[in-house]
């Protein structure tokens, strides 16, 4: 008999919380945000939930405001890393920009991270949307969206060529014949491109899941290509499943141009869920939290979500339709979603609006009880919206305690979800291939047919 597919489910750390008012809520632990030991216990309640991965999104240069929290917070890639030794099963997946970074820190970095956590690593890759990123990198302005995706689909093939530089069995370490290194399965990287031109060799042999998962949460025209070229996990946001559908056929089928099944890639949408004993409570906790926002804190909120400065206006001024502020250059995909939400709800004011978004900020909601979250789970999942889902807690550690002491068991009794890993590596829980080393596939095929 066939087995049930399994969802994947990753965790989405923002301390203390999603929601923008999180660190005022009274059981959030918002003066734990840069300790070690409070991560680690985020780590490991996940892990106990079985969950596929831990995801820490990041960016820089965002605006301090007296109010938000969001703008102060510790590498990511330093946070996965001390994590490493703390946890035994789950992924450890982190943002990194294509626009502010080499490839070679990138390769380096997360090949580390995939050795060192013996096969958890995954790299969310990003073009970086914030037009003040370039200032602290000591650029004169930021690259268009164009650009950025053209310079992200080289600098993921370069990262590539690196990793799999130096193959993982490369290393032989004979004390008796002194022989360290087979050095017919070393390959120095030689690229010529548009943006990158680069040579030589990774320091360390490929990382054990051949390269680390690749995550990619574009969902423009562009990042929809890049992902299908690209990506093995696409993270998204879908207000709806008639949408989540649309999205999910849609990149699916774009994977056939590139040589890619359709399990190749895991969809997995975000969703912001909140969990009552009924579905009334769960309703009233939501709303508590909008009760918290400083409307200071809002406005510099809707200002970075929509990239268009609200900053200086009254919370009760009307909010602009998409039109408004339309740029064929700059697609403004999470602007264009928060406007047909308003379209949709009948949300008329800027203060409506940030209340609306301070939670999901785009993502889908899920609020109720643990079984009417699952019957929706359910219903996106086994109806062509999902590969499994992009988990949001509303706050740390309140509401991941009851996500995964209330959720995960109803989402296992029903047989949608592992009651234990199967295996040791990110690619393994989410039932992904191990990428072929094409150098090593070149080297073999020479030594069969060494006269062709």
């Amino acid at each position: 008999m066939k087995m049930r597919k399994k969802m994947s489910l990753g965790l989405f750390i923002q301390l203390p919380g999603q929601h923008l008012a999180s660190w005022r809520h009274p059981s959030s632990q918002s003066h734990r945000n840069y300790d070690l030991d409070y991560l680690i216990e985020i780590a490991q309640t996940a892990e106990r939930g079985k969950f596929d991965m831990l995801f820490i999104a990041d960016s820089v240069a965002r605006p301090v405001h007296e109010h938000s929290y969001s703008e102060l917070k510790l590498d990511p890639l330093m946070i996965m890393a001390t994590l490493t030794g703390a946890t035994k099963k789950i992924g450890l997946t982190v943002t990194a920009s294509t626009t502010y970074n080499e490839p070679f820190h990138i390769a380096r970095k997360f090949g580390a991270l995939d050795h060192l956590s013996k096969g958890r690593a995954g790299w969310n890759v990003v073009t970086s949307a914030n037009d003040l990123e370039a200032t602290v990198y000591g650029k004169e302005k930021h690259l268009s969206h164009a650009e950025r995706y053209e310079r992200a689909e080289e600098f993921v093939d370069v990262v590539k060529k690196f990793w799999f530089s130096i193959e993982g069995d490369a290393v032989i370490a004979n004390k008796e014949t002194g022989q360290f290194l087979d050095i017919s399965k070393v390959h120095p990287v030689k690229h010529e491109g548009k943006w990158f031109r680069v040579s030589g060799l990774l320091d360390s042999p490929a990382p054990p899941q051949g390269h680390p998962v690749i995550v990619q949460a574009g969902s423009s025209e562009a990042g929809k290509e890049l992902a299908a070229r690209t990506a093995e996990v696409v993270f998204t946001a879908c207000q709806s499943l008639k949408h989540a559908q649309a999205f999910y056929e849609d990149l699916k089928s774009r994977l056939a141009k590139y040589n890619r099944d359709r399990d190749d890639v895991k969809i997995m949408p975000g969703v912001y869920i909140t969990v009552g004993k009924t579905e009334e409570e769960a309703r009233k906790k939501r709303e508590a939290l909008n009760k918290w926002i400083m409307p200071g804190a809002g406005l510099l909120f809707l200002s970075e979500f929509t990239q268009i400065d609200f900053r200086g206006f009254h919370p009760d001024d009307p909010f602009p339709d998409y039109d408004t502020y339309a740029d064929p250059t700059n697609p403004r995909i999470r602007y264009k979603i928060i406007c047909d939400i308003a379209k949709r709800e009948g949300l008329k004011t800027l203060r409506d609006i940030y209340e609306r978004i301070s939670s999901a900020r785009g993502h889908w909601e899920v609020t109720g009880t643990p079984g009417q979250i699952v019957d929706q789970l359910e219903e996106w999942f086994v109806n062509g919206g999902a590969d499994g889902f992009n988990v949001i807690p509303p706050t740390f550690p309140e509401d991941l305690n009851l996500i995964v002491d209330e959720v995960i068991p109803e989402l296992q009794r029903r047989g949608l979800f592992r009651e234990e890993y199967e295996g040791d590596t990110l690619r393994s829980h989410l039932g992904l291939k191990t990428p072929e080393n094409p150098n090593a596939k070149k080297r073999e095929q020479l030594a069969a047919y060494p006269n062709s």
